[in-house]
């Protein structure tokens, strides 16, 4: 009997290392795959529908928004992008853990609908650090920074209903932090009761 795996919703603030930190935590194991969105954008050269988006006209994304069939959506720079619940629910009934990145608004749509998703929340050890971090990439502009620091510390005061909180110092540490709790919340009694059924 194949064991269910668990949703695993990522956020945090831009400059957090989340990437760096997901991948470094899931690159040796054979249990976990990323979620891939819907989005109304057309594809850039070399993207594939179905690998990097599901690419979908307005139309299809309302109806799907429609019939309950994002677990969140939003509008990001006049194109909507939302997570296919088919998909992450097929991927789940495979055994795999499915790993989702994205902002805390979304975040909480997905925590409403699916209650028993793994939330895990990633921040810089400081707001300072988080500033460095973002003016140490060159890609923005002072007043660019600035906004992202601001969002950030709105981010902070709206993360209340996450389950886990990785502080994200040193990557390895961090990314040993987010490899335990994938494989704890694998071993949670409910997850293997079944196991105890065939004695």
């Amino acid at each position: 009997m194949t064991k269910k795996g668990n949703l695993i919703v990522i956020s945090g603030p831009s400059g957090a290392g989340k990437s760096t930190v997901v991948f470094k935590a899931v690159e040796n194991r054979k249990d976990v795959c990323f979620s891939t969105s819907v989005t109304t954008r057309k594809p850039r050269a070399g993207e594939v529908d179905g690998k990097e988006y599901f690419f979908v006209d307005l139309e299809r994304f309302q109806e799907m928004v429609d019939n309950d069939e994002l677990l969140e959506h939003a509008e990001y720079v006049a194109n909507s992008y939302g997570t296919p619940r088919a998909y992450v629910e097929k991927q789940l009934e495979a055994g795999l853990n499915v790993i989702l990145d994205i902002e805390v608004q979304g975040a909480r749509q997905v925590h409403e609908k699916m209650p028993e998703a793994v939330m895990v929340f990633i921040v810089p050890p400081s707001m300072d650090e988080l500033k460095r971090r973002l003016e140490g990439r060159g890609t923005d502009t002072a007043r660019a920074i600035e906004a992202r620091l601001i969002r950030a510390r709105q981010e902070y005061r709206e993360a209340d209903f996450y389950k886990y909180l990785i502080v994200n110092d040193d990557a390895e540490q961090a990314a040993r932090e987010l490899d335990a709790i994938i494989t704890a919340e694998g071993c949670r009694f409910e997850n293997r009761a079944a196991i105890l059924q065939q004695a």
